[in-house]
């Protein structure tokens, strides 16, 4: 799959300057064309016409574009621009919510509720981690509760997309405790980066796979 080889070597070639030199141009520049080409794999790997469940991930992987990009236009580091590339990802956390709804009948929250409380307390644990760093922040309350939303219908899906939701949700905890509390893993733009890509690729591959699979039952 070319869009998969092109993603993949992109992403390394994004790692390996944030490894090495976090403010080059390289680092700077490849983060815009991660979800286009995943965009590429998804629209590539399923029929047309397009469903609505593919539908709704061009709407979610668009506005991650937009989310790498807004911030670019607006003074670096600014309030502005983190809370631009926020809300982009909020709006894509809540297109994939409507693209994972179908499946919520079959999610842990309908078949094993209790497996509910780890993603309830992973939450907990990130609002209380930013709130001793710089007092409540209702922007990451909100933004917590939509990705959580959004991982617990993927278990619906399969075991692939639930690991891709769980990674995805790791990425976006290790961005808030870094803005909102100053906490930093060594590589921590690393590790938030190649977490992003992992997990939305594995989500947007579950999703190509079920796209296949209800295209050859509908026959």
């Amino acid at each position: 799959m070319p869009a998969l080889a092109a993603l993949a070597v992109v992403t390394l070639i994004h790692l390996g300057a944030r490894a090495v030199a976090p403010g080059g141009m390289v680092a700077d520049v490849t983060p815009v064309l991660l979800m286009p080409l995943l965009l590429w794999f998804l629209v590539t790997t399923t029929t047309r016409p397009q469903s609505l469940l593919v539908r709704l991930t061009v709407v979610a992987l668009v506005l991650s574009r937009l989310g790498d990009t807004l911030p670019r236009f607006v003074e670096d580091g600014s309030e502005l621009g983190f809370m631009l590339m926020l809300g982009a990802f909020l709006l894509a956390q809540l297109a994939y919510v409507a693209a994972l709804y179908p499946f919520a009948d079959r999610s842990i929250a309908r078949t094993r509720p209790v497996l509910i409380a780890p993603y309830a307390i992973a939450l907990v644990v990130l609002l209380v981690v930013v709130t001793l760093g710089s007092g409540f922040r209702w922007q990451v309350a909100l933004y917590g509760i939509a990705i959580m939303t959004m991982a617990v219908p993927a278990t619906g899906l399969d075991r692939v997309a639930t690991i891709g939701a769980i990674i995805f949700v790791i990425s976006d905890a290790l961005i808030a405790v870094r803005a909102f509390a100053d906490l930093e893993l060594p590589l921590h733009g690393v590790w938030v980066m190649l977490t992003y890509v992992v997990g939305q690729t594995l989500l947007v591959a579950a999703i190509a796979h079920r796209d296949r699979v209800d295209h050859v039952r509908r026959g």
